[in-house]
C-alpha cells in the first residue's frame, strides 16, 4: 500500500524535531581524535577507532577521527590542543599517563615458562592490567592533570628482526647498529647496555633504515610485516627472533575537561571487550610471516635475556624513565599468573 506525500511528511516531522533538539549530535560540540595508524584511513586501528566514536555517543562523547601515519605528528597535535583524543602506542602516550605507559616497558608483560615466552599468558598480563585500570577504584590513577586514560588495546609483540640470523645472542650484537626511537630514551639505553650502537629513528623511517641496510636490527610487531615490507630487511639470511622485547599497546588518552563526568570510565570499559578480537588479529599477522624465518632461542638464552630485560627495567625506573608505581602493578599481575617465577620471591619492582 502506497503512502501519500502528506503522510510521509507527518511521519518525518517528529524526526526533524528530534534532530534539531539541543541534546542531539548536531547540537553537541564535536571534538577531534588524532588516531595513529601506519596505513592511514584504510588501516585496522583507524576503523576500530571509528567504531569507538560511534559507540561512545551514548555517553555524551561526539568525536570525529583523523588518521595520522606519523605518530609524532598525532601526539604533537594532541599536546597542542588541535585534538582532544589521542590514540597511539604507549611510546607516545606515556607522557600523558606514566602509570599506564609502563605496560610497554622492556619485558614488563612477558612471561617465561620452560625456556620460552608464553604468549597467551603474556597477553593476559595486558588484559588483567587493563581490567585493573578500568576498575572504578583505579579511576584517580588514570588521570594526570587534564589527561585521562581512555582505554588500552593490545598491538602485538615487538620481535627482534635481524638482517643476519647469526645475530641471535647479545655477544653477536655487540657493535651492531640497532634502530632506537628517539622519543623513547629507554630503547637507546638498553642498546648501549648490550654494547650495540643505537641509531636514531622514528615510526616513519625505522623500517626504511632496516630495509636499506642502515641498521642491522629493529624491534617490530607482526602487524607491521606486510605494510612496511619488512621482508626486504630480513631477506634470505635474516630472521625474526621469537623472543619479544616487549608487548606493544595502543592507548587512548582523553582531554578530560572536553567530556562529561564519567566518560573516561565508560571509555576504559569499552576497550576491554576488544581484547580477544585484537589478539586473534595479532596471531593471524604472526602466521603471515613464513615459518622458515622464525628463529627460537635456546632455553638458557631465553632465561638470560629475560633476566637482562628485568635488570634493565629496574635500572631505567631508577633513572626516572619508567613509573615505579605502574611497574609495581604490572609485576603483581605477572606474579598472579606465574607465581613460581623466581622474581616473585623478590621485592624488586615492589618498592
Amino acid at each position: 500500500m502506497s503512502m501519500s506525500r502528506r503522510s510521509i511528511r507527518l511521519l518525518l516531522l517528529p524526526l526533524a524535531a528530534v534532530l534539531a533538539a539541543p541534546g542531539t549530535v548536531q547540537a553537541q560540540n564535536v571534538v577531534r581524535a588524532c588516531v595513529y595508524d601506519m596505513i592511514g584511513t584504510s588501516g585496522i586501528t583507524y576503523n576500530i577507532a571509528k567504531d569507538y566514536t560511534v559507540q561512545m555517543q551514548r555517553y555524551g562523547g561526539y568525536i570525529q577521527s583523523k588518521a595520522y601515519t606519523d605518530e609524532r605528528a598525532a601526539a604533537e597535535d594532541f599536546r597542542t590542543g588541535q585534538c582532544d583524543v589521542l590514540m597511539a602506542t604507549a611510546f607516545r602516550t606515556r607522557q600523558f599517563n606514566q602509570i599506564s605507559g609502563t605496560l610497554d616497558a622492556l619485558g614488563a608483560t612477558t612471561i617465561l615458562r620452560d625456556g620460552r615466552i608464553d604468549m597467551d599468558a603474556s597477553y593476559e598480563v595486558i588484559n588483567r592490567t587493563a581490567q585493573i585500570f578500568a576498575s572504578p577504584a583505579a579511576a584517580k590513577l588514570m588521570v594526570e592533570g587534564n589527561y585521562e586514560l581512555g582505554g588500552i588495546l593490545a598491538a602485538g609483540a615487538a620481535y627482534p628482526m635481524v638482517s643476519d640470523r647469526r645475530l641471535n645472542t647479545v655477544e653477536a650484537l655487540a657493535g651492531k647498529r640497532i634502530a632506537a626511537f628517539d622519543h623513547d630514551k629507554a630503547q637507546a639505553a638498553m642498546i648501549r647496555r648490550i654494547g650495540a650502537t643505537p641509531v636514531s629513528a622514528d615510526i616513519t623511517n625505522f623500517a626504511a633504515k632496516f630495509n636499506n641496510g642502515v641498521v642491522d636490527m629493529i624491534g617490530a610487531p607482526a602487524i607491521a610485516w606486510g605494510p612496511l615490507e619488512l621482508h626486504k630487511g630480513v631477506g634470505k639470511s635474516g630472521a625474526v627472533i621469537r623472543f619479544p622485547l616487549l608487548l606493544l599497546t595502543y592507548q587512548v588518552i582523553l582531554r578530560k575537561d572536553k567530556f562529561p563526568a564519567g566518560f573516561g570510565q565508560k571509555s576504559r570499559e569499552y576497550w576491554l571487550q576488544h581484547f580477544e578480537g585484537t589478539k586473534t588479529m595479532i596471531y593471524n599477522a604472526e602466521r603471515s610471516i613464513p615459518e622458515s624465518l622464525w628463529l627460537d632461542l635456546s632455553p638458557e638464552n631465553s632465561l638470560r635475556y629475560s633476566l637482562m630485560l628485568r635488570e634493565a627495567r629496574i635500572d631505567l625506573a631508577n633513572q626516572g624513565l619508567y613509573n615505579k608505581r605502574g611497574l609495581r602493578i604490572v609485576k603483581k599481575v605477572r606474579c598472579s599468573l606465574n607465581p613460581t617465577d623466581s622474581e616473585c620471591a623478590s621485592e624488586a619492582e615492589l618498592n
